[in-house]
């Protein structure tokens, strides 16, 4: 393996290792204080920022796709290389699970507060969902893969306009603000039914994480087996997003930018 690589697979963990510290972080401090230190804005807030703060970390290394949907994406519609696309969606799991023992380590004496010592998924004492998510009980699995198609169609979409040179043309030092805004209005507006994962690794990770940590095996039969909807539904989503935003904008522009009206 190139030490290139090695430094992108590097920066791709630290990135995702900071998203999911922050992001989880932030679920975490609002369900152990029984939201009196934390509501659904603040952690729709803490992704979003983790999202920025992840970026900032590895945009200048490895491109910051923080997200195997993401880099699926880009090798797909854009020059990323398909080699790489299993070393960085490794690299992306890796970074979630090791992020997820440092909250639970820093989280350990709140949980035992909480529940009792008790692992649970669901239920009043239920905190599994601090680390990945799981569907509303109204949420059928079909409708749940509707939902993180659409969710993570929007991301990419989204992400696609923020680095297109021929589009926004954002200076490089704004995408991962911009990034982290664009998580954000997806958790404020598409996060009720599921939790809005828009990534297999920000979910499965964790959720590996949480299996051996004491919840058990349950964190996969929960929501009549939710924990793949999250890990498929979320690459499809991501080729959807990327087809459309190419067709709408990409192949319809005239060959050479358009000149500015004087």
């Amino acid at each position: 393996m190139d030490r290139s690589l090695i430094r992108e697979l590097a920066a791709e963990c630290l990135g995702t290792f900071l998203l999911i510290a922050f992001g989880v972080g932030s679920v975490a401090q609002m369900v152990l204080s029984h939201h009196t230190l934390g509501t659904t804005l603040s952690v729709n807030l803490g992704w979003g920022l983790a999202v920025m703060l992840g970026a900032y970390a590895s945009a200048g290394v490895s491109g910051a796709h923080l997200n195997p949907a993401v880099s699926l994406a880009f090798a797909a519609y854009r020059d990323f290389p398909w080699r790489k696309v299993v070393p960085f969606s490794i690299a992306q799991l890796l970074g979630a699970f090791l992020a997820s023992a440092v909250v639970y380590v820093t989280y350990r004496e709140a949980l035992d507060a909480f529940d009792g010592g008790l692992r649970a998924v669901s239920g009043q004492t239920g905190t599994a969902g601090i680390w990945a998510t799981y569907p509303q009980g109204y949420l059928s699995l079909a409708g749940g893969f509707v939902d993180q198609v659409v969710g993570t169609a929007l991301l990419v979409m989204g992400l696609f306009a923020l680095v297109d040179a021929r589009n926004a043309n954002l200076p490089h030092y704004v995408v991962p603000v911009a990034a982290g805004a664009l998580v954000l209005a997806i958790g404020m507006t598409f996060g009720m039914n599921a939790g809005y994962a828009i990534n297999p690794a920000r979910d499965f990770g964790p959720r590996l994480f949480t299996a051996v940590a004491g919840w058990g095996g349950e964190v996969f039969r929960a929501g009549n087996g939710w924990w793949w909807v999250p890990l498929v539904a979320t690459p499809v989503g991501a080729l959807v997003g990327g087809f459309f935003y190419d067709v709408c904008i990409t192949r319809l522009r005239p060959a050479e930018p358009v000149a500015p009206i004087a």
